[in-house]
């Protein structure tokens, strides 16, 4: 395990960068133990979660999440499949030109302006930064078609750095359980960062993808699946039973 920075109360501030002063509070209806209970079961049930946009390296990688708005994963990568076979680079991509990048991604939502963005974003990697994707979230929100989510996902995934993606899933069940309640994506990131333990924090976007888009599902949620469902304060909670170890690795019921 990486160094582990000392954990603060749940409510206490984490410091911002040095001379900006101190971030505000933040309450939580859960409790500091149930906040680490909560990601401790999350580890167990998906020890090594994966992203589910298939890619190649960090440029097919920007590509593939940008693509994914008012998509969904499976069918962006049954576009991108073809298409990053014969361009994973920017200089692939851009001799590839707009008109074929269409037609690969005509499936996806939206793919006529995608495609343009895909060729301007491939442009401005080679233009400014020498063909490499950056490092740094003020960087990659200069590349057409990269807002912050799409950045957030690019520096968890391809290099490593804690980051919390807020897409749907996230935004719905942070205000369903009322674990980070927020009106926009980057209010609720804001409160999760400053919540989520530590030592939980790198993995903690996928996992609260995968659980709302698995489990605590928009239409219903299935809470008798829940492996949180004991600890679950959310006021749309269909029962009130303790959270079902079957649903975990077998290690843990012994």
């Amino acid at each position: 395990m990486k160094n582990v920075k000392p954990k603060l109360p749940v409510g206490s501030a984490k410091p911002k960068t040095a001379g900006r002063g101190t971030t505000p509070r933040v309450k939580s209806l859960y409790t500091h133990e149930e906040l680490r209970e909560i990601f401790r079961r999350f580890s167990i049930q998906r020890p090594e979660p994966k992203g589910e946009l298939e890619h190649v390296n960090p440029f097919t990688l920007v590509v593939a999440v940008a693509l994914s708005a008012q998509a969904t994963d499976a069918g962006v990568n049954k576009a991108t499949r073809a298409l990053f076979a014969i361009a994973d680079t920017p200089e692939k991509m851009l001799a590839l030109g707009e008109e074929r990048v269409r037609d690969y991604i005509k499936t996806v939502g939206l793919f006529r302006n995608k495609a343009k963005n895909v060729i301007a974003l491939s442009e401005k990697l080679i233009r400014d930064f020498g063909g490499e994707v950056p490092r740094t979230r003020e960087e990659l929100v200069t590349l057409p078609g990269v807002g912050r989510k799409t950045a957030n996902v690019v520096l968890s995934m391809a290099f490593g750095q804690s980051t919390i993606a807020v897409d749907t899933h996230i935004l719905r069940i942070a205000n369903r359980l009322c674990l980070a309640p927020g009106k926009t994506p980057d209010e609720v990131e804001d409160k999760l960062i400053r919540i989520i333990p530590d030592e939980y924090l790198y993995h903690a976007h996928h996992w609260l993808i995968l659980h709302g888009r698995y489990c605590c599902k928009a239409r219903k949620p299935e809470c008798e699946r829940c492996v949180i469902a004991d600890i679950c304060k959310s006021p749309e909670k269909t029962c009130d039973i303790p959270a079902p170890l079957v649903e975990l690795p077998p290690q843990i019921v012994a």
